[in-house]
């Protein structure tokens, strides 16, 4: 957790039955005018419809393109494998969030891309050389090869573990980096700049992953 001007920035896991209770315990002692999550409208509505599920209809489909579908399907499904392990469903912070905004009327921002913007300038500048690396690492993985990370699925993954991580992920999968992770840290930052410098008398708490985290505050930094 970071705590900069009037913004507390939570980084999260979005399995993590400790990032919930962290969550949930910030905005019922802050208890700030606005709480920012990091999701886009679609999202949004998704994780608050009937049982935290949307049905992709035809017309989302053709938005997104299938390449960009069946990724977005693929990473789904792995959070939910993960979440059942631990027993959270994923995104759950994000949910307690907004229920917790709802108990002291405070203003829910949703400050995320749209995930079709997202996923489709991803696919547009991703490489060749990164779409056989992609393929040969789910291959190892299958496998049991290559180097074996492990930490605690209930628990955020310490700053250490992130840094390595994301510095895996620039290296091997550049445009992935740039569009997943980079241009959404940016978007982010900018949205809270902008209600920051609004409402500078107010708190706000902005609940994202934790590979955002350290991102976003540097271009805050920057920018003030």
């Amino acid at each position: 957790m970071i705590i900069y001007r009037n913004l507390i920035l939570i980084g999260t896991s979005h399995i993590s039955p400790e990032s919930i209770a962290l969550v949930r315990k910030t905005i019922q002692e802050q208890k700030p005018g606005f709480v920012a999550i990091e999701l886009d409208k679609g999202r949004f509505h998704g994780l608050m419809g009937k049982k935290g599920k949307k049905r992709i209809s035809f017309h989302e489909l053709r938005k997104l393109g299938l390449s960009s579908f069946l990724f977005a399907l693929f990473g789904a499904w792995i959070e939910e494998k993960l979440g059942k392990m631990v027993g959270t469903k994923p995104g759950t912070e994000m949910k307690t969030a907004i229920i917790e905004a709802a108990k002291i009327q405070a203003k829910v921002l949703l400050i995320d891309q749209e995930i079709s913007i997202t996923l489709k300038r991803m696919f547009k500048t991703l490489t060749r050389r990164e779409k056989m690396r992609f393929v040969l690492d789910i291959f190892k993985g299958l496998l049991g090869m290559g180097e074996h990370i492990s930490f605690d699925l209930k628990k955020t993954p310490p700053e250490e573990l992130i840094e390595k991580l994301i510095g895996q992920v620039r290296q091997r999968y550049p445009s992935v980096y740039t569009t997943l992770i980079e241009e959404r840290n940016t978007f982010m930052a900018k949205k809270l700049l902008l209600s920051m410098t609004k409402h500078p008398q107010e708190t706000i708490i902005a609940v994202v992953g934790a590979g955002h985290e350290k991102g976003i505050y540097q271009f805050l930094t920057d920018a003030f």
